[in-house]
């Protein structure tokens, strides 16, 4: 008997320190997996605790490398063309104002628009017209420029589609004289009116638009237009048209404008990283 408790005993022991090693191994072994789980998803690791599975906050470090995210902000920006608007104040043959607006419809891309009207006297060498109107142009800017931190400026490029409808009044004319021996003829008055005429183009629109202040933009376009259309009336020429100014070799013209615009936020959407979208966190 003796012999047998004795044998029991050391069976015992050994049953013992077996199962506790075996303990230690699969502890070691699950404490390697989810650390390299927390290394891979660099999320709050999960870890033994007294036999428990317990949840611990990451490092300072960790944390700290875990890049912002931005929020661009989507809505409508309207203004007005201060040059037009000021134009008055030192040409007396000229009269009219733009009103501008665009809507930001993704990331780049924004949905743009003008309207206005013009009152405007030419004083060329052999004419003397007077031309009024209103016009409207649509289309879309694209911007080109890549904004970091909480920068919301803009260089664009951009096509409008412009519609005008006016009316054409020749105020003089001087006939010409190949053989002006005696001198330039006196101009002839007419007032003869040319109503209900129409034209349309397609426009190039180069740009930016900075902002100065909370919400409050300045801006600065070239633009380069070709004509679709043009209803002229007979014997005249639309020389000016409101909204695509003086006509050259008959279908071409340029323009500018220097606007000031307020944005008016609709809502926020964040920007993830790219960083983040290339390892899968968010697409």
């Amino acid at each position: 008997m003796k012999y047998f408790f004795s044998i029991c005993l050391v069976l015992s022991l050994f049953l013992a320190q077996a199962q506790d090693t075996s303990q230690k191994g699969k502890l070691a072994k699950q404490t390697t997996t989810l650390k390299n789980v927390a290394d891979s998803t660099r999320t709050a690791p999960i870890i033994p605790y007294n036999g428990n599975l317990k949840t611990v906050k990451l490092p300072e470090e960790i944390q700290d490398s875990v890049i912002p995210v931005k929020t661009d902000r989507y809505g409508l920006r309207v203004g007005v063309d201060l040059y037009k608007l000021t134009r008055a104040l030192y040409d007396k043959d000229y009269k009219g104002i733009e009103f501008v607006g665009d809507y930001r419809l993704t990331k780049k891309y924004f949905l743009a628009a003008e309207i206005g009207n013009e009152n405007k006297t030419t004083d060329d060498d052999r004419l003397n017209f007077t031309t009024k109107g209103s016009y409207l142009k649509g289309g879309f800017d694209y911007n080109a420029y890549e904004n970091w931190l909480d920068m919301e400026n803009i260089l664009s490029i951009g096509l409008r589609y412009g519609f005008s409808t006016f009316n054409q009044e020749l105020n003089s004319y001087k006939i010409y004289n190949s053989n002006p021996y005696f001198g330039e003829g006196a101009a002839i008055p007419s007032g003869e009116k040319f109503n209900g005429l129409t034209a349309s183009w397609i426009e190039v629109v180069a740009g930016i638009k900075a902002k100065v202040f909370d919400n409050v933009f300045a801006g600065f376009s070239l633009r380069l237009n070709r004509l679709v259309s043009n209803k002229k009336p007979g014997n005249f020429d639309n020389l000016y048209i409101p909204g695509f100014n003086r006509t050259y070799d008959g279908d071409f013209g340029v323009g500018f404008n220097y606007t000031v615009t307020y944005f008016i936020p609709i809502y926020k959407k964040k920007v993830v990283p790219v960083e983040l979208t290339k390892k899968g966190v968010a697409k």
